[in-house]
């Protein structure tokens, strides 16, 4: 049973269509790429599902519930927790501080202690600069710090928006494997990525997004292999 089903997706910005019918489904256990053009709806299909932008019509069904007009309020709670393009950490507060906000929504402080030592073993860097304000790190510790302030939310389903934006070759090599570890660790990922080749070695399936519709899907490595995909997004024939 999918964890994630997007069925017939359709969202604008004022009069500006933005979604066309777009449909997709995350089986759990899973890291699902949507991968296309600048402008082409992946932030877009993300913030939806968030609950940060409204759908005009269609469905978002999260683990057998419908929340399609949910609160993003609510929905961090049931385990959907989103990384946002431009990683978006505070950049007033200590790495401490952006951990725990990142907590808000869980009461067990033991448990928010268990989650902040896994995240620490995750990415060592930040707990070197525990009482460093987000502010005044690196664009690579900084994405850490945002996708670890994330994983304090404990989510079932991680949203990822760009998480290569920005970073040097070796800072995004680290943060896929990342990304992969987290994955093995058994939360569900939806990645959105301009990076293809590195979206596609290593996730399950993906879905090609051009100007708010589905173009392919399938298997990552069907994709990689397709001449059109490689020829738009890969950088080949």
């Amino acid at each position: 049973m999918a964890l994630l089903e997007v069925k017939d997706l359709y969202v604008s910005y004022g009069a500006i269509r933005a979604l066309h019918g777009v449909s997709f489904h995350v089986d759990r256990g899973e890291v699902v790429t949507l991968i296309g053009a600048n402008g082409a709806g992946k932030s877009t299909t993300l913030r939806t599902i968030s609950g940060l932008q409204s759908a005009d019509s269609g469905s978002i069904v999260y683990d057998g519930m419908d929340i399609t007009r949910t609160s993003a309020s609510d929905i961090v709670p049931m385990g959907i927790v989103q990384v946002p393009e431009g990683r978006r950490i505070f950049a007033p507060l200590t790495v401490r501080e952006n951990l725990e906000m990142g907590a808000f929504t869980r009461k067990d402080k033991r448990e928010i202690a268990d989650s902040m030592e896994h995240v620490f073993q995750l990415f060592p860097r930040l707990k070197e600069r525990l009482e460093q304000t987000g502010g005044t790190l690196s664009g690579g510790e900084q994405q850490m710090l945002a996708v670890a302030r994330a994983l304090m939310a404990k989510p079932k389903l991680l949203l990822m928006d760009e998480p290569s934006m920005g970073l040097a070759p070796i800072l995004v090599e680290e943060i896929f494997d990342i990304i992969q570890e987290i994955n093995r660790e058994g939360v569900t990922v939806l990645l959105v990525e301009q990076n293809a080749h590195m979206a596609l070695s290593i996730a399950n399936r993906g879905y090609v997004l051009e100007t708010g519709t589905i173009e392919f899907e399938g298997e990552a490595q069907v994709l990689a292999d397709n001449p059109r995909v490689r020829e738009a997004y890969l950088g080949g024939g």
